[in-house]
């Protein structure tokens, strides 16, 4: 029996004050809907797999089903303690975390790399600042979004800019501006801060995410999906910012075989030899500009929102993929229907 714990941050915890402590909890809570989403949907999936027995971790805020094996952090135990004592408990463990406040780093130090299902801390350690996945991408040829200085002169033709941090995740505390001297304004008065920003020109396009396992010696574009993000005709009375709304993704939209799908499946492997370490399921953000194509915006070393329903709609179980690219072998006998239901 195989036996992997599942603890995805602000489902476990993450959010309760008296266990994460300081950093971004008011934040990251606007995230927890698409983690318990992408919490439920790995645990389904692993449920299924003969020869598989699975916990995951659950907090004081949430009744789980008692017929699911759960567990929580002890009374004032620290989240990397006690992910680090759940994980020395099971042979494997697989996290969701965001890259925020190098979260997903220190549950990776806290795990070790032997129970690691995921993503190998350099690529981690790359893909959690926009700025460094950025400059990573250029040098290899592969064309994304830079980082700009504030100090600097607009580029000629940008029309718009945006305001993130460095290392945000879910689109959380992202501005975008139709002047570059008010967007240079925010990033100063953030880096004044020690908020850690980036300022990089808006990309307009089609947003899209590409859902990719990664294994040992290449990697498989499994989805191409699209991404729900809005953004207001205009700021609010008095300010000069527009904030960027995600709210969700549509999974599986264009096919993989046709013309757009091959240009995205040369983009995915490119991406993937250009940041060694990515494994198992990881995710790349983009906009298909209408002149440009493909531009990146980035790469999640970690499950996206985008798994959920994914083993379901293309009738193979995602889980057992992600364990095999680990070397982990399991029986994955169930098969899917694309209807979304198990048969």
């Amino acid at each position: 029996m195989t036996k992997i714990f599942v603890f995805e941050y602000l489902t476990g915890g993450g959010i309760d004050p008296e266990l994460a402590g300081e950093g971004s909890l008011a934040d990251l809570s606007a995230l927890i809907v698409e983690g318990r989403v992408m919490r439920d949907a790995l645990v389904a999936d692993l449920l299924e797999l003969p020869g598989v027995e699975t916990t995951f971790a659950s907090s004081r805020f949430e009744t789980p089903d008692p017929a699911q094996v759960h567990c929580r952090a002890q009374p004032g135990e620290p989240m990397t303690a006690f992910v680090a004592r759940a994980a020395r408990e099971h042979d494997y463990a697989c996290i969701i975390a965001p890259e925020c406040d190098s979260l997903l780093l220190r549950l990776h130090e806290a795990v070790g790399a032997a129970r690691w299902l995921g993503c190998a801390r350099e690529a981690i350690a790359a893909a959690s600042s926009k700025h460094a996945t950025s400059a990573c991408l250029a040098a290899h040829g592969i064309a994304a979004t830079p980082s700009l200085d504030a100090r600097e002169n607009a580029s000629p033709g940008a029309t718009r800019w945006v305001v993130k941090p460095d290392d945000g995740a879910g689109g959380l505390d992202t501005y975008v501006y139709d002047d570059f001297g008010h967007a240079c304004a925010e990033y100063d008065s953030r880096e004044a801060a020690g908020r850690n920003p980036v300022l990089q020109e808006w990309v307009d396009g089609e947003p899209l995410s590409l859902s990719l396992i990664c294994g040992e010696h290449g990697a498989e574009l499994v989805s191409i999906n699209r991404q729900r993000i809005g953004l207001p005709d205009a700021a609010a009375p008095g300010r000069h910012e527009r904030i960027v709304e995600f709210t969700g993704v549509d999974v599986d939209q264009i096919d993989r075989h046709g013309v757009q799908g091959r240009a995205l499946e040369a983009l995915a492997q490119r991406v993937v030899a250009a940041l060694p370490g990515l494994r198992g399921f990881a995710g790349i953000d983009l906009v298909w500009h209408p002149q440009r194509g493909p531009v990146v915006i980035e790469v999640n070393p970690r499950l996206t929102v985008a798994y959920a329903g994914l083993s379901a709609r293309l009738g193979r179980n995602l889980a057992a993929e992600l364990l095999a690219s680990h070397g982990v072998r399991v029986d994955a006998a169930l098969r899917y229907c694309a209807c979304g239901g198990a048969s």
